[in-house]
Order: C-alpha cells, then sequence, then structure tokens
C-alpha cells in the first residue's frame, strides 16, 4: 500500500463543521437508469455556449457529438443516451434564476446505443498535444463545482507549471460525491491524475485528501500502489472548511500562496478535481466524452439519501424519486451543498 504524506501547512481561520457525510454514503454508489427524457442545456460549462449540430426528429446515439465548442472558452456537448431530439429551444434548467436557457431536448429509446468508442490505451507515450485535443473533444469541464473547461486549464497559456494538485478535499458539509467516487473508483482517479500529469509534463502530482476518510486513504493508496506513477503522491489534509477552494489547498499542501487576483499558474501550480480526474480517464482510456456524473441526493427533506451514477440532462426530479421522494421535513431545493 502506497504510503501518504500528511500536510506540513495551514490557511488562516477555517471552520470545523458536522459533515453529514454518512446519510448518503451508507449504501455507496448506485446506477441512476436512464431517464424518458434528457435535456441538455447548451450552456453547461463556463464560457460560450455550444452550437446545435444536430436537427429535431433526428436519432442520436450514446456519446454522439450534438454540439459543437464555439470559441475557445467553450465546451461540446455529447448525447447521454440514445433516442429522438425531440427539441431544440429554451428549457427550465438546474439554475437558482429559474430563467430557461437553451437546451437539446432527447426522448430516449431504451436501448442506449453508443458511438463507436476512440480509446488511448497507450497514452503514455502519446504527445502531450493529443492528450489535450482528446480531452477538449471529450467536453470535459471541471467537475468540483466551476464547470471550466478542462482544456483550457489544462493550456497553461505560457506559465511554467511545476505542479498539479488533485482535489479530493470535499469540505462542504452533506455532499459526498466525491467522497463516494473515490472509494469505488479509485483507479480511474489514479489514472486520470497521471494522464493530466504527463499532458501537462509537470515534476509532481498531489493528490489531496482529508485525513478524516481512512476508507478513501485506503482505497487510493492501494490503487497507487498498483499504478506506479512515481511522479504522483498521496497527501493528508486537515478536514476544515473551506479547504476544498484551491488557494486554500495550495497554501496547506505547499505553504505558498497564489497571489491576490492571481492565479494557481503564477506560481506553478494548477488545480483539478478528482471528477475530473476520473473524467479524463474515461475519454482517454474508454473513449468516452463527458456524459454522467455522480450526484449527492440528501438532506432531512429526503427519504432515502444517496449518491448516483446520472446522465448528463437527467431531470432533478428523477433523483427525487431514485432517493425515495420527499418527506415531511422538505422546505427547499439547495442546488450545491449548505455553504
Amino acid at each position: 500500500m502506497s504510503s501518504i504524506a500528511q500536510a506540513r501547512w495551514r490557511f488562516p481561520g477555517g471552520l470545523r463543521l458536522s459533515p453529514h457525510k454518512d446519510e448518503a454514503t451508507g449504501d455507496g454508489l448506485a446506477a441512476l437508469p436512464v431517464p424518458a427524457r434528457l435535456v441538455l442545456p447548451l450552456t453547461q460549462h463556463a464560457g460560450e455556449a455550444a452550437q446545435p449540430l444536430v436537427k429535431t426528429g433526428e436519432h442520436v446515439r450514446r456519446g454522439q457529438l450534438i454540439a459543437g465548442a464555439t470559441d475557445y472558452l467553450s465546451a461540446p456537448v455529447h448525447a447521454s443516451s440514445s433516442g429522438r431530439v425531440a427539441d431544440i429551444g429554451e428549457h427550465a434548467i438546474a439554475h437558482p434564476s429559474g430563467l430557461p436557457s437553451p437546451c437539446i431536448v432527447i426522448d430516449t429509446d431504451g436501448q442506449d446505443e453508443a458511438v463507436s468508442a476512440d480509446a488511448l490505451p497507450e497514452w503514455a507515450t502519446a504527445p502531450p498535444g493529443e492528450l489535450l485535443r482528446r480531452i477538449r473533444e471529450a467536453g470535459i469541464v471541471g467537475l468540483g463545482g466551476a464547470a471550466f473547461p478542462t482544456f483550457v486549464k489544462l493550456d497553461r497559456g505560457g506559465h511554467a507549471v511545476n505542479t498539479l494538485i488533485i482535489n479530493g478535499a470535499e469540505c462542504e458539509p452533506w455532499i459526498s460525491c466525491d467522497q463516494t467516487l473515490m472509494q469505488d473508483a479509485a483507479d480511474t482517479v489514479i489514472t486520470g491524475a497521471a494522464i493530466m500529469a504527463h499532458a501537462l509534463q509537470v515534476e509532481r502530482c498531489l493528490i489531496a485528501l482529508e485525513d478524516s476518510k481512512p476508507e478513501v486513504q485506503a482505497a487510493l493508496s492501494e490503487a497507487l500502489a498498483a499504478a506506479d506513477h512515481p511522479a504522483l503522491a498521496l497527501v493528508a489534509v486537515p478536514t476544515v472548511y473551506p479547504e476544498g477552494g484551491e488557494k486554500q489547498l495550495i497554501q496547506v499542501l505547499t505553504g505558498r500562496e497564489v497571489p491576490a487576483g492571481g492565479l494557481p499558474q503564477d506560481i506553478g501550480m494548477l488545480c483539478q478535481n478528482v471528477g475530473t480526474a476520473a473524467a479524463v480517464h474515461d475519454a482517454i482510456c474508454l473513449g468516452e466524452p463527458l456524459i454522467s456524473r455522480i450526484v449527492t441526493i440528501t438532506g432531512n427533506g429526503i427519504a432515502r439519501p444517496g449518491n448516483f451514477r446520472v446522465r448528463l440532462g437527467t431531470p432533478i426530479a428523477e433523483l427525487v424519486a431514485a432517493a425515495g421522494g420527499y418527506t415531511a421535513a422538505a422546505e427547499r431545493l439547495i442546488i450545491g451543498g449548505p455553504m
């Protein structure tokens, strides 16, 4: 089993909050069935909206490119299951504004037929530019919450990056999707991190995980030992909010501070979420674009809290139903964490 280093530094302030993780992690990861209808926003990432490449009535397959990136800061969108394009237009999306947004709606056919996968098993000898191209075409964006196109962050823009940080410090109370991913699919996180480290040509890759998660530590240690990527190292960090913020995490891991108004790249650092690392693994090793993610459905207002592997475009009502529906304690929906 791979050893785990302990973080040596701290950041000013911080809160030790009741985690409320156990409520949703008891039964592990469940796969949500493909819904009858998928509503895929064309602006489900930071930057410019994607441009539709399909027409109403057209049949599409899982993984098919259905909307292309329109700018450098943009990401393509892929069908998350097979079916018929029912509409291209304004629809309600999961956003607190309540405003509609341009979407592609797919009525699924129950077949989940996929396009041919274009995997790259020999990624370790591939040119970094080829990896970046595939990551961009897969539509991968940051899955830690910002949804910033991953290709743009990995394209260093002239900065001399020497350290890649994989953020597994899920300090937000109640949310446990990253914890579930690291326990259930640690190998995908490790391999995705190694792929990004190779794409960046960095000297080291630090994978941060909270010191209060022994199951996560064990799973990642075993996966790292089996993979034998010498540039990768595990570092346990204190469970303090908001340590999952990249500037706080960089200070805890390295003792260095990102300049005010600056970016991690300004001091040779780059941060990616563990979910993003797993998505990079799927794109490179399986040839599968970003069409799903793990979502935590939890709180006192949910009957059976849990973590679910969900196709992008799935209506929230489907998630609530999979978690047993609402309880009498339900008052409001919070998209994201309570903090």
